[in-house]
């Protein structure tokens, strides 16, 4: 088990426009495109870095989302930090025996809860 790199982090935001302007504007980043996940109730907004990965800023949809319940409790700011590593299950094992609450394994990227690691959301999956 080893992690291997970075892939991208997120940013939770309340409004999607200002949180592009903040990053594009003030920042001085380039805006890749903007997307939007039906399925996990966020509007999106990527941002390619100079040296590789990414920065996603993220904005709930509906209150109910993972990112609109986050935002409630804990407000904007860092969400996720993605992480490659080079085999997945050998990872969440060695997590997990750690101490580490896992969410999503047997999936193509597995999340390790926010309660296990300082109030930082981490995904962790494999480079394709």
């Amino acid at each position: 088990m080893a992690l291997t790199g970075f892939d991208h982090l997120v940013v939770r935001v309340n409004d999607i426009d200002e949180g592009i302007a903040t990053y594009r504007d003030r920042l001085g980043l380039t805006l890749d495109r903007i997307d939007e996940s039906e399925a996990l109730g966020i509007k999106q907004a990527f941002f390619n870095m100079p040296n590789g990965g990414f920065i996603e800023i993220v904005a709930p949809t509906n209150a109910d989302s993972a990112v609109g319940k986050a935002l409630e409790g804990r407000g904007e700011g860092m969400h996720t930090i993605a992480l490659e590593v080079d085999d997945l299950a050998a990872t969440c094992e060695a997590m997990k025996e750690g101490g580490a609450q896992l969410i999503g394994e047997g999936g193509p990227q597995v999340f390790v809860h926010p309660k296990s690691t300082h109030g930082i959301l981490l995904q962790l999956s494999v480079r394709q």
